[in-house]
């Protein structure tokens, strides 16, 4: 499936989910309202992610687009298709959980193929799907192999390629990866996002993992208590949160008090804690206030020596040093805490010690003015 192909689908609405809201009532007076008034539209051909803390409502909503639960309020499509009230065998999607949920009696060939004979396609059909998924997830050396005698890695493979199999319109993943160790979590997230580009299906993928959402996402939907606060891509999620939420949960971030002292269209004037004034971006979302707090990236920041025009002054507290960088931690003159990460050259040099005195400077576009 190439770029051009993907482009011409991105119009297309995969999921249209219109003022969900969730309620479990369950044995207790105080009933949980899982999604609150949720509304998301998610793409044809979009590898999307809903990301945020347990308990925040991404899997319930996968639950709802699956047919597992149904909504107390509210409405799903499904390519302009109504969702509600029909059982998920009838429904064009497929779920992988977290569990794999694999016959180990069963050979990778045999556990790949079983859902289509579940279906009643005929032999010859079945067959030639089950090579082409087995070419698709690089594993016809194995296809003979018990999945029981397989690693953790091959065994989600297979569960991928069972899922695949009947060619679902939109697939459906649960933190599949959340059982792998580091290294092969890494690998998979590459491996699935060459799967989605190539068979051209809708993948919407839940995690609580932010590096994982950043790295293989079209696109995001943050969440949290049963709202989402902000959808985008990993680039616009990252680089200009709207929420103070989103700044705080997806990687790490400075967040400052500050002043709006003047807007114009989708920038503001800022005064920060130094008294300096700055330019921040304003977000979408209407800011009641003036006094508000502002976000920027510990690689956004630059130190300047002592003395030198900065927006803020500050004294080093801390070193941590990480292999391809190092974090800077300072305390300014009017007690703020700011992290600043500096990438490490070949052969060192321009460290500080702590004790030191700096000048900490935010350069244009790097701050972001945050709703609470």
């Amino acid at each position: 499936m190439g770029e051009t192909d993907k482009a011409e689908g991105a119009m297309k609405p995969a999921i249209d989910a219109r003022g969900v809201k969730k309620i479990f009532d369950g044995n207790t007076d105080r009933p949980v309202v899982a999604l609150d008034d949720v509304s998301l539209v998610i793409r044809d051909n979009e590898f999307f992610t809903l990301l945020g803390p347990s308990g925040c409502g991404k899997t319930t909503l996968l639950r709802l687009i699956a047919g597992f639960e149904q909504p107390t309020e509210g409405e799903i499509l499904l390519f302009g298709e109504h969702l509600e009230g029909l059982p998920p065998y009838k429904r064009p999607v497929n779920t992988v959980f977290q569990q794999y949920a694999l016959f180990p009696h069963m050979t990778v060939s045999q556990n790949i193929g079983f859902g289509l004979e579940m279906q009643g396609k005929a032999r010859d059909e079945t067959d030639e799907t089950v090579r082409r998924m087995l070419s698709l997830v690089q594993m016809e050396e194995l296809a003979d192999r018990r999945t029981d005698q397989i690693s953790g890695g091959q065994q989600q493979r297979v569960a991928l390629a069972r899922a695949l199999a009947p060619h679902p319109k939109v697939l459906l993943l649960d933190e599949p990866l959340s059982a792998l160790d580091f290294k092969l979590r890494k690998e998979m997230q590459i491996e699935l996002k060459r799967l989605q580009n190539e068979t051209g299906i809708t993948f919407i993928f839940v995690t609580h993992d932010q590096e994982e959402a950043l790295t293989m996402s079209d696109r995001i939907a943050v969440m949290n208590e049963g709202n989402i606060l902000q959808v985008g891509t990993p680039k616009e999620i990252y680089d200009h949160p709207a929420r103070r939420f989103v700044a705080d949960f997806i990687g790490e971030t400075n967040i400052l008090p500050a002043e709006i002292t003047s807007r114009k269209d989708d920038l503001a004037e800022v005064k920060l804690g130094s008294g300096n004034i700055r330019r921040a971006r304003l977000p979408e979302a209407e800011i009641p206030a003036n006094a508000v707090h502002v976000a920027v990236r510990p690689e956004h920041v630059a130190l300047v020596a002592a003395g030198a025009e900065a927006a803020m002054t500050g004294t080093v507290s801390n070193v941590v040093y990480f292999g391809a960088g190092t974090h800077y931690h300072l305390i300014t003159d009017d007690g703020a805490a700011v992290v600043v990460e500096i990438q490490n050259s070949h052969g060192g040099g321009g460290e500080h010690a702590i004790g030191e005195k700096l000048g900490i400077e935010f350069p244009d576009g790097t701050l972001q003015v945050l709703c609470d």
